[in-house]
């Protein structure tokens, strides 16, 4: 048997870009584990481990549109350097965190200072770049994606795969 969605896998990988360069490795660690289809890793890693067998090794090639997606300038800002505090050191290449109107925080990448602002870039460091993983699937086992009622839209009477907000449905009250 192969792995199909809903099956649970444990693989370790090594993850390279365009020009080798290695960013991540479950080298010396545990070895990944997650769900197949309920979107816990990138689009094309999972789609990548579809159909592998135990103790198989593959190369997953994954285009930037099914990995981190490509840059949006838009998450590209000046701040105004008085909006930041006197105190608070900023030089480009260090990394810091924005506050949303909602009160959370995401980071960002200061990629530019002058003595009038500051330019921060808020997209993920791997966005715009193709990624290349090396696979050896470890281990998984049979599952299914829990069924989940769709309450917020239609008040239980249709039932979803995975997760409610991404996946598009039909029933009679929506």
């Amino acid at each position: 048997m192969a792995v199909k969605e809903g099956d649970k896998v444990k693989v370790h990988y090594t993850g390279t870009l365009d020009d080798g360069t290695a960013f991540d490795s479950s080298e010396g660690k545990d070895p990944l584990e997650f769900q197949v289809g309920a979107h816990q890793v990138i689009p094309g890693f999972e789609d990548g481990v579809i159909g592998m067998e135990k103790g198989a090794e593959k190369t997953i090639d994954i285009p930037s549109e099914k990995a981190y997606g490509n840059q949006n300038p838009q998450l590209i800002q000046k701040v105004p350097r008085d909006k930041i505090p006197a105190d608070q050191k900023v030089e480009a290449g260090m990394m810091m965190g924005v506050g949303l109107p909602d009160g959370n925080q995401i980071p960002a990448k200061v990629t530019a200072v002058d003595d009038k602002e500051i330019t921060i870039d808020m997209n993920h460091p791997l966005a715009g770049k193709n990624l290349h993983f090396k696979v050896k699937m470890e281990e998984y086992t049979e599952g299914r994606l829990e069924k989940k009622k769709a309450d917020a839209c239609c008040g239980g009477s249709c039932v979803h795969d995975g997760d409610d907000d991404k996946k598009e449905h039909k029933c009679d009250s929506c």
